[in-house]
């Protein structure tokens, strides 16, 4: 029988913040994963560069049921905390785009530097343990493992969502939750790429890996990145935004000219240019084999009339259709290359300070498995740190 203060179900993002920040604090921490190593996902992270965080974090750039609950967590351990603690390990970065901070080299800095942290303050990591039941024992708890059992005063769930199950991903969380009587929300895959009809991925079939600059809309939100043809259906970083905000049956509008107003446009390329074919204006916007696919599509009656012949109504034709492109997804693709997990253990049972349970004393829930969500960019990593941290200091 191993005896700890604090136990951590988990050794991602969350779970190795919080065994950091308890650690400092003079507890014993145990950190238990079923996995082979720590931080899986960190390390796929950002093209294997970890995507750590965002200049630009703030409570609106997450999503939850109940939207001020992040708002503690994230004032309390913030972006400059966390850069701050990767420059301490002289740990090189860069800011990619949109205050979206990558590693210069690989994401495996990132898990070097949790570990020795964790390594500082005693805090001691376990791979292979998988838990196979938690049971309450007196006013702590007692887990069976393969690795033998353990008790603690104080049990943190960190297991993440269902997302990239072939990293590991499970709904242990939610079971421990349901079991002790929280409530949990439903769960749909979130930041994924959508997929399309038959009809559709036929009409755009050759042009996997062509991409676009885009703003993309859905349920009265709307994002402005590129968006990626798939041989599956669209992805690109738009498209994985607004699928978090998409519920099956809806419509997605995508604005393929976001800054300008097509129909002017190509009013005034049919003054100066009244030769020139539509499939040449669109084309200097997007890529050619985009635009020609495009007007054989949509506009084959005018593609081949040059702009002088064709009407202000043929132009507004075009602009609507290329500014208000609505289309409408079969689906997403799941779970299995969802970057988060949408839904999960219910904020409203959680206290947003602590984290620990109002039902039950000493249960923790922290990271991916509550209902909070980030958007693309680093902010589920900055919500891992914040709530991992904030969490501990309070164990």
């Amino acid at each position: 029988m191993q005896e700890r203060d604090v136990i951590i179900i988990g050794a991602g993002a969350a779970g190795l913040m919080c065994a950091i920040s308890a650690g400092s604090r003079g507890k014993s921490v145990a950190v238990l994963d079923h996995a082979n190593k720590v931080g899986k996902k960190i390390l796929m992270s950002g093209g294997g560069r970890c995507n750590f965080t965002n200049y630009y974090t703030e409570p609106t750039n997450f999503l939850s049921g109940n939207e001020h609950f992040c708002k503690s967590a994230l004032s309390r351990f913030t972006q400059w905390d966390f850069i701050g603690l990767v420059e301490k390990h002289g740990i090189p970065y860069h800011e990619k785009k949109l205050g979206q901070l990558f590693c210069d080299n690989k994401a495996k800095d990132i898990v070097n530097m949790l570990l020795v942290e964790c390594e500082a303050v005693n805090s001691e990591v376990r791979t292979h343990c998988s838990v196979e039941k938690v049971e309450r024992q007196g006013s702590g708890f007692l887990l069976s493992t393969n690795q033998g059992k353990w008790t603690c005063s104080s049990l943190v769930i960190a297991t993440g969502g269902l997302s990239i199950p072939t990293m590991g991903a499970t709904g242990f969380g939610y079971d421990i939750a349901r079991q002790f009587g929280l409530k949990t929300l439903d769960t749909t895959a979130g930041l994924v790429p959508f997929t399309l009809t038959p009809n559709l991925l036929e009409q755009f079939e050759g042009l996997s890996g062509t991409s676009a600059d885009a703003s993309v809309s859905c349920n009265g939100t709307h994002f402005r990145e590129n968006i990626l043809f798939t041989h599956r259906g669209l992805s690109g970083p738009s498209i994985l935004q607004i699928s978090s905000y998409w519920r099956p049956g809806d419509t997605v509008e995508i604005n393929l000219f976001p800054d300008i107003d097509l129909y002017e446009h190509l009013k005034l390329q049919q003054k100066e240019r009244p030769k020139s074919h539509i499939n040449t204006i669109l084309a200097e916007t997007l890529t050619k084999k985009l635009a020609d696919r495009l007007a054989d599509l949509w506009f084959s009656e005018m593609k081949d009339k040059p702009l002088a012949e064709l009407s202000n109504d043929a132009l507004q034709t075009v602009a609507t259709q290329c500014q208000s492109w609505q289309l409408k997804p079969t689906g997403t693709e799941g779970y299995r290359t969802a970057e988060v997990t949408l839904g999960g253990v219910d904020t409203d049972e959680v206290s947003s300070k602590t984290f620990e349970s109002k039902k039950v004393p000493g249960l923790y829930f922290i990271g991916e498995v509550l209902d909070v969500t980030g958007h693309l960019g680093g902010f589920n990593f900055q919500w891992a740190w914040a709530s991992g941290h904030a969490c501990g200091q309070e164990l």
